[in-house]
């Protein structure tokens, strides 16, 4: 029987897949994405992710009209033993130093595409919010800060709807946001009515913040619209204290309500792959760049990137959402919706 290192040596014996694996260890790509960086061509790209995703070197999650491709944070005993060595070996190169360049270049497209969505949204954020959530959506998260002694990171913090409601109730709020407009609106909201407020731009997959410097970090109905979940969670888990806290808010793929961002019901309940064609064919809409996850997919987020003790609060279904659907059972059920 052979040792586990040699079982992975096979899928490995190629440069170019080495040198995939390197950026796949810290990003999440898409095939074009590791066409551009590599300098290769999509077949050739195809061919060596599935000489990798059949040995688990790679794993995949579908986005919208995307599938994003990331090496897993849990290695088999005999991988786990290999890769540290090939890594070392492959990030010397030159290849590999051109690769990095060409990645930074991959990776200020995509983002500038999601700033360029969230600066348009600035000026009616609080409203489209609350169109897709409620008024309320914020104070689950909010009600464990109580304590004039904590510094809270929002994370994520948008117009700054949460910040102004955590900050007169503990010690300093750090708000983060990538997009510029974001920031500016949520400095307008609060206008200097606070002292403990400061203003960082930051992207939530490499956060401006140092290592253990928040006691809790909120990300508030962001983590489903991050290009790269992974990451951002464990971000957010360098960056509390030991003993600190991470809350998440994030829609339930699997609620009885309607999709929030389209309105229709069970796209959660699709398959993944179907949920993008079905949207597109009921209303034409994209409907990319949303990543709604249920309590099993959120707890396997957590425990493959962080080292966090998780608990998951699913809340009930309030007494309107419940006459929502007596009126629908009513008029024939929800095919008749």
């Amino acid at each position: 029987m052979n040792a586990p290192i040699l079982d992975h040596m096979s899928a490995l014996s190629d440069q170019t897949r080495c040198r995939m694996l390197l950026l796949l260890e810290r990003h999440e790509l898409t095939v074009s994405e590791l066409c551009a960086v590599l300098q290769m061509p999509q077949s050739s790209v195809s061919r060596h992710l599935k000489t990798l995703a059949d040995d688990d070197w790679v794993a995949s999650r579908r986005d919208g009209t995307s599938r994003f491709y990331s090496m897993p944070a849990d290695l088999d005993v005999g991988a786990a033993q290999l890769w540290p060595l090939i890594r070392e070996q492959v990030a010397a190169t030159s290849a590999a130093g051109q690769d990095d360049r060409r990645l930074k270049g991959v990776l200020a497209r995509r983002r500038a595409k999601s700033q360029e969505f969230f600066a348009n949204a600035a000026a009616g954020w609080d409203r489209l919010r609350q169109d897709l959530y409620g008024d309320t959506f914020y104070l689950s998260a909010v009600l464990g800060l109580i304590d004039p002694n904590l510094l809270v990171g929002d994370l994520g913090c948008g117009t700054g709807q949460l910040t102004e409601t955590v900050a007169p109730y503990v010690r300093q709020v750090l708000a983060v946001d990538a997009s510029m407009d974001m920031l500016d609106a949520a400095r307008a909201r609060l206008d200097g009515a606070t002292t403990n407020v400061e203003f960082r731009k930051g992207e939530l997959e490499s956060l401006p913040l140092k290592d253990g410097e928040l006691d809790v970090a909120v990300l508030s109905l962001v983590l489903h619209y991050s290009p790269a979940p992974t990451k951002t969670l464990s971000e957010a888990a360098r960056v509390i204290r030991k003993g600190g806290a991470v809350a998440v808010s994030t829609p339930n793929r699997y609620s009885l309500a309607p999709e929030p961002h389209v309105g229709l019901l069970g796209v959660g309940w699709l398959p993944r792959k179907w949920q993008t064609p079905y949207v597109q064919w009921r209303i034409r809409d994209p409907y990319e760049s949303v990543w709604l996850m249920g309590a099993w997919e959120l707890q396997q987020l957590f425990d493959r990137n962080t080292e966090l003790t998780v608990r998951i609060d699913v809340p009930q279904i309030p007494p309107e959402e419940i006459r929502f659907f007596s009126r629908a059972k009513a008029r024939g059920g929800v095919a008749a919706l």
